[in-house]
């Protein structure tokens, strides 16, 4: 019974991407926002996470807008490219392996994770982002700037790469040290794999 109503639920949510009116994470708010606290909240305080974001933001902090901007166009030509010094010191970096790892092993349920630092621009990733710059992108504004706890489930989005609907989930990194923001996380969510 489960199982059918599920299915109608995807088929109702195919018809509304196919209409061109896009689906609401609504439907499954509930169980996305159970697997964060049940499965993926702890992977928020790992130190090898905690500390790659502390390390960006004392690296970044005196970044000015356009030298991000200058960082993210080179990024996109490197995610293009397939390849560079940018794209592979994030993708090289422990705590993207630590995520690589964390994702590879969810049975196809996270079809992504990213992270990123207090101006939103990614420190550790599973795969490659389009963009370097997050911050500009309610992912981040709805995390990170609103603070500790905040919590962000996106729209369910149907992703021709994988042929699923995905949806993203994004929380606040904290730092247990003294519990302020330090920057956020998004997860990729194959929400067909929910149960």
């Amino acid at each position: 019974m489960l199982k059918t109503l599920r299915h109608c639920v995807l088929i109702g949510l195919a018809v509304q991407a196919v209409a061109g009116s896009p689906a609401t994470a609504n439907d499954y708010e509930a169980e996305i926002r159970k697997l964060f606290e049940e499965r993926l909240s702890g992977w928020l305080r790992d130190p090898v996470l905690v500390e790659a974001v502390k390390r960006r933001n004392e690296q970044r902090g005196g970044l000015t807008p356009g030298a991000i901007e200058a960082l993210d166009q080179e990024w996109r030509e490197q995610a293009k490219a397939g390849a560079g010094s940018l794209l592979n010191e994030l993708l090289n970096d422990q705590a993207s392996l630590y995520l690589r790892q964390k994702k590879d092993g969810s049975e196809g349920l996270i079809t992504e994770v990213f992270a990123m630092d207090g101006k939103g621009l990614n420190v550790a990733l599973s795969d490659v982002t389009s963009d370097y710059m997050q911050g500009d992108e309610a992912k981040w504004a709805k995390t990170y700037g609103v603070g500790p706890g905040a919590l962000f489930v996106d729209e369910v989005e149907f992703d021709d790469s994988t042929n699923t609907f995905q949806c993203q989930l994004s929380a606040t990194i904290v730092d247990p040290t003294d519990g302020k923001a330090i920057g956020a996380i998004t997860f990729g969510i194959n929400v067909e794999k929910l149960s």
